[in-house]
């Protein structure tokens, strides 16, 4: 009896571990808070001796993204934004990902030369969850949302289907072709842009604070005088990044500058 009781305790501790930690994902109650950027400016300066591009993690990226070159300049033309911003937020996503996870990275991501295409709580090689991308959508076609672009672009999300949440997820992790996750993230971008100046500032030329908005989501985007860069921290090479620090030196930086210009 004692034995029967126990094991109740047990699967119903499991079981509310599980439910607690569903609605800590669908709520955002375990997202990490990130950092406050501290490098001594090094996005700005190019002072850093930047550790991010001397590894083979790199190499990967660097190798796996020019497959998609094509795609890439298409979704920046269509959604109005620099390639190399959509390039920036991706690089340090995919760089996150391969320093995070190193075992799928050695078996799978640099023999193959591929990028990481998530399919769980973040989709695509963008790491888009579900939440923002319906944002996105749904800020193409509301004039009255602080985030709309305007009409030239109200109907670049259009669905094909009636079943707007399979298609949506067709479309963000694509195995063959990564237009959408590029042309979405692209989007985010433009709205956000939009948020900013709508509010009085302009952000458009500040790669490191675009790409902070682009890790932290629609939520925490508050227009302001004096925006901070930071987001998630990612550890490389024995140094802390912050996100937008990250992509920030990445888009002041040489690397793949003939593919994807300033």
């Amino acid at each position: 009896m004692r034995v029967f009781r126990w094991t109740t305790y047990l699967f119903a501790i499991i079981g509310f571990v599980l439910v607690a930690g569903y609605f800590g994902v669908r709520f955002g109650w375990t997202n990490v808070p990130g950092i406050i950027d501290n490098q001594r400016g090094s996005f700005l300066t190019q002072t850093d001796d930047m550790a991010w591009a001397k590894g083979e993690e790199w190499i990967t990226f660097k190798d796996a993204v020019s497959r998609d070159i094509a795609d890439i300049r298409r979704a920046a033309a269509l959604s109005g934004i620099s390639s190399r911003i959509i390039v920036a937020n991706m690089a340090v996503e995919q760089l996150r990902l391969f320093h995070t996870d190193r075992e799928l990275f050695k078996a799978v991501f640099a023999p193959l030369k591929i990028l990481g295409n998530q399919s769980q709580f973040s989709w695509g090689v963008m790491g888009i969850k579900q939440d923002t991308a319906r944002m996105i959508e749904s800020s193409l076609k509301d004039a009255s949302s602080p985030f709309y672009p305007g009409v030239t672009y109200e109907k670049l999300l259009d669905f094909k289907t009636a079943d707007h949440d399979s298609e949506r997820f067709a479309r963000l992790t694509d195995e063959k072709s990564r237009f959408y996750s590029y042309l979405y993230a692209g989007l985010y971008v433009k709205e956000v842009v939009e948020q900013w100046r709508t509010a009085g500032y302009d952000v458009s030329d500040r790669p490191e604070i675009l790409s902070t908005l682009f890790n932290i989501g629609f939520g925490r985007s508050v227009p302001k005088k004096d925006p901070q860069v930071g987001g998630a921290a990612i550890d490389i090479a024995g140094k802390t990044y912050s996100f937008g620090g990250l992509a920030g030196e990445f888009y002041r930086s040489e690397e793949l500058i003939k593919e994807f210009p300033r």
